[in-house]
């Protein structure tokens, strides 16, 4: 079973790309983040015609998350249970659902802007409520995983220049504590580092050619509970899929399961 996660930024501004992408992949589960769309204009339509039925939460021009599974689509849950508003609004950045053996989340995790602003408190607030919703399913018996934009680099390792972002979100000691506290519940980061190269970076910023640089940073994760973990047979980043015209500035991060 093969299971992704990719924060498209813009799904259909990347369409055709990730119809494109499913077909050559043989991806089974899809997590999707930043759709930039609303629920009806997700393509619903185009992504049946291979075979694949979605869970959608999104609202409009900004965040929006989806799954897309062609093994089955249950118990669907859209946003995140006690989780925070900003500023008056209760944001689409989780869905999750049982697909097939697995029970997944997707998630886009709130930037913070910057440190010291209203985004970043928010920021940290619903990591909490998300390490809250998950704990139980992390703990029981059937793979589980969290996967999608999680906004923090786990390591110092996983920024390509630890100074550049000195005093900035993404590499906080409160960011990186959330996340710690996320894999206390019983997760574990299951895409190795390193992968098939040195420095396994999944977003890649479009300006001051920032991909073919490597100017990159490690924010994509999938986070699984023990069942898993133990099921995983091979992890990457596929970089190719961030080359060329219209691409999105995240790369698809793909996990093998043998279930």
């Amino acid at each position: 079973m093969r299971i992704a996660t990719w924060n498209i930024n813009s799904i259909t501004a990347r369409l055709p790309r990730l119809l494109a992408w499913l077909e050559s992949s043989g991806t089974d589960v899809l997590c999707l983040q930043e759709t930039k769309c609303t629920a009806e204009q997700f393509p619903r339509d185009e992504l049946r015609e291979l075979g694949y039925e979605a869970a959608v939460h999104a609202t409009g021009r900004w965040n929006g998350v989806a799954l897309v599974s062609r093994v089955g689509l249950e118990d669907v849950v859209e946003g995140l249970p006690g989780g925070p508003d900003y500023e008056g609004v209760h944001e689409p950045r989780s869905v999750s659902a049982t697909c097939g053996p697995v029970r997944l989340w997707s998630v886009y995790v709130p930037n913070g802007r910057e440190v010291g602003h209203p985004h970043y408190a928010y920021k940290l607030q619903w990591f909490e409520a998300l390490r809250a919703a998950v704990a139980e399913d992390a703990a029981g018996p059937r793979p589980f995983a969290v996967l999608g934009d999680f906004n923090v680099a786990p390591a110092d390792e996983d920024v390509w220049d630890l100074s550049v972002f000195e005093g900035q979100t993404h590499v906080t000691e409160p960011e990186r504590a959330a996340l710690a506290a996320l894999r206390g519940t019983g997760l574990t980061d299951v895409v190795p580092r390193p992968l098939k190269y040195d420095h396994p970076f999944t977003y890649w910023d479009y300006r001051q050619l920032g991909f073919p640089k490597n100017r990159g940073m490690r924010i994509d994760l999938v986070y699984g509970n023990e069942p898993f973990a133990k099921a995983v047979g091979d992890a990457y980043v596929d970089r190719e899929e961030r080359k060329g015209k219209g691409a999105s500035d995240h790369a698809p991060v793909v996990v093998d399961l043998e279930v």
